[in-house]
């Protein structure tokens, strides 16, 4: 017997089971089809969470290893343990994605394992260990996330050249690792493994590390990972990666000295980008546009080609953020359910969770140059920030720009302790249209990291206060 959905959404990492939650909310039949065995996505099973749950515990451990003692807490000998930390690791993701079944249960969403192919606009075939069965949907949501992508030449075999997924598995610290690409998740497992005793260093084709991101920031972000240890080779070209008598040989150019160089390690991680997966799903047979990138193409309503096949998350344009595939989710669903659901690009935060965090929303200062749009800028350094002062983390600051004429807020950028959480307060300012003069005549409690926000928006109209 064929079971027939009002939706089926066939992906189950953030934008899929979110989407598919809220169209079970929305009182609308709901299927999810997952192929991994596990719901979350790369996100929960190999991404954001399990190289959070390293970066937390690698600064635990090079916290009590060279701090604490000059804090007055003197623990003795710190060894690690990287299998307990790996264990924990696991654990986390284990509690999380089970945690996802439980919602599904809980909100009625009809759970499907295995590889789904769409053979028409209703008509979804999910095959698993060799048994096909078929579903009719009224609406189809495509979900499937993507891929990490290498270099010409360089075959990422998860053990000596490794993607994002075997950086989050290794089995011991290696002694020499290169990161080739100097972008948010090669930055985060290079602090992981630096600061658990691993020479790294950061290959990047680009004069400067985290592409898009506001210059001045990524300037400071570069010098403090330096001082932390991290190398830095960039605008350079990899030409290749071959095994040696020390393990792996990296062969690189200098893009404008022209001149060849060549680097020994244990490990290379290729962290290069990634691209949308959507091998397999049929969409070139049943008409699904897709753009020259692989992205597939959707309309503002984030349907493709086919209106009642629609598509969220990675695999179309736009930052590959697991919270932006969420937004989409909820918006494709209530959409469905004859809402209105919309999505605000303008106001997306992207954050690396490295220590200091760097977090950052709406536009930076080159992008609003490019357009023309006259700005004001408002800083503050978490120097002058007594919250961060005594708590010994005061490296970096807070910059806002805001619109000359209007004071309305255009942009947001920090570098600094807990920023990926004080980024939210900017986000909502920023979908409320506040001008920089709202935010500073805001009361911010004190002593807070968040103090710093504020002061920065003062600082916009040249009136910081501790500055």
């Amino acid at each position: 017997m064929e079971e027939n959905f009002d939706l089926l959404v066939i992906g189950g990492g953030p934008g899929g089971y979110v989407c598919a939650i809220r169209g079970a909310q929305l009182g609308l039949k709901t299927a999810c089809v997952e192929s991994r065995g596990t719901l979350g996505g790369t996100c929960l099973n190999v991404g954001c969470i399990p190289s959070k749950s390293l970066l937390n515990l690698s600064e635990l451990y090079h916290k009590a290893k060279t701090n604490f003692a000059n804090l007055g807490i003197e623990t003795g000998n710190v060894k690690l343990n990287l299998e307990k930390i790996m264990m924990n690791k696991n654990k986390s993701v284990q509690v999380l994605t089970k945690g996802v079944e439980f919602l599904f249960k809980k909100n009625k969403v009809t759970y499907i394992k295995g590889k789904a192919v769409i053979f028409s606009k209703n008509n979804v075939v999910v095959y698993e260990n060799g048994k096909k069965t078929s579903y009719n949907a009224k609406n189809i949501v495509i979900a499937t996330g993507s891929s990490s992508t290498s270099l010409p030449g360089v075959k990422i075999d998860e053990t000596d050249i490794i993607s994002s997924t075997g950086a989050i598995s290794l089995k011991k610290v290696p002694s020499k690792l290169v990161i080739i690409g100097g972008g948010y998740i090669g930055l985060e497992m290079g602090s992981v493994w630096s600061r658990l005793g691993a020479e790294v260093t950061v290959i990047e084709f680009l004069d400067h590390i985290t592409p898009g991101m506001d210059k001045e920031i990524s300037k400071e972000f570069q010098k403090i990972l330096t001082k932390q240890g991290i190398k830095f080779k960039l605008d350079c070209k990899v030409i290749s990666v071959k095994k040696s008598k020390q393990g792996l040989q990296v062969d690189y150019i200098h893009n404008k000295k022209g001149t060849k160089e060549k680097i020994e390690c244990e490990k290379v991680l290729v962290s290069v980008g990634r691209k949308p997966y959507t091998e397999g799903l049929n969409l070139s047979k049943i008409g699904v546009n897709k753009d020259e990138k692989g992205s597939i193409k959707v309309n503002e309503k984030l349907q493709t080609s086919i209106k009642n096949i629609y598509a969220i998350g990675d695999v179309i344009k736009g930052p590959m953020l697991a919270h932006k595939a969420e937004e989409e989710g909820i918006a494709v669903a209530e959409t469905i359910a004859g809402q209105a659901g919309h999505v605000n690009y303008n106001v997306i935060p992207g954050v690396i969770y490295t220590s200091p965090e760097v977090a950052s929303v709406g536009s930076t200062e080159e992008q609003l140059k490019e357009k023309k749009i006259s700005y004001k800028v408002g800083k503050f350094p978490f120097l002058a920030n007594s919250r961060a002062k005594v708590n010994n983390e005061a490296e970096g600051f807070v910059k806002i720009l805001a619109d000359s004429s209007t004071d309305k807020i255009l942009g947001v950028h920090i570098i600094g302790p807990h920023c990926g959480d004080m980024i939210a307060e900017m986000a909502l300012a920023m979908e409320f249209g506040a001008s920089a003069e709202d935010v500073a005549r805001t009361c911010h409690a004190h002593p807070t990291h968040t103090e710093a926000i504020k002061e920065a928006a003062l600082a916009v109209d040249k009136r910081p206060i501790h500055f």
